[in-house]
């Protein structure tokens, strides 16, 4: 099993290969358009974008997480894209993890709680359940992709 490490984009560098990861993923296998996969969220000043890495240092997955002041207390996590050599390794739930620690560390509500929700195609569903998310039973298209509403409530420790 391959050591994965998970850090946030902080530089041209690792966007170029969060990017990459996202058209060869969405585009490349799943047939989203440009326009489809890339919006003006990329950019916000709110947006935090991770990115997973080999030891060796060859990206294999990212992951991007929404937050909107206005809603202390909930954050969407979306892009959730791991390379096919990437995938069976951990990579995914690496992914996921910097992410739910990154929404309780910087934005819970005042009692220590945070909400995150996605939009989960429905060939993952299995792994956002073994996540712990909860998933809603209206499925609806996107990007001619079927998707179900998933969602997970975290806590601070006391």
């Amino acid at each position: 099993m391959t050591t994965i490490s998970v850090r946030r984009v902080a530089n041209e560098q690792d966007m170029t290969a969060a990017f990459a990861i996202r058209e060869e993923v969405f585009v490349g296998e799943q047939g989203v358009t440009l326009e489809e996969e890339h919006d003006d969220l990329d950019a916000a000043a709110t947006t935090t974008h991770v990115l997973a890495v080999s030891e060796g240092g060859t990206p294999l997955g990212t992951a991007r997480l929404l937050t909107d002041p206005a809603h202390p207390g909930v954050v969407h996590v979306g892009r959730v894209a791991v390379r096919q050599q990437g995938r069976g390794q951990g990579v995914g739930r690496a992914l996921m993890a910097a992410l739910e620690e990154i929404a309780l560390a910087e934005h819970a509500d005042a009692q220590g709680s945070v909400r995150v929700e996605l939009s989960a195609q429905e060939s993952a569903i299995p792994f956002y359940r073994t996540l712990g998310y909860e998933i809603a039973e209206e499925r609806y298209l996107d990007a001619r992709i079927w998707h179900r509403d998933a969602s997970k409530s975290l806590r601070r420790p006391v």
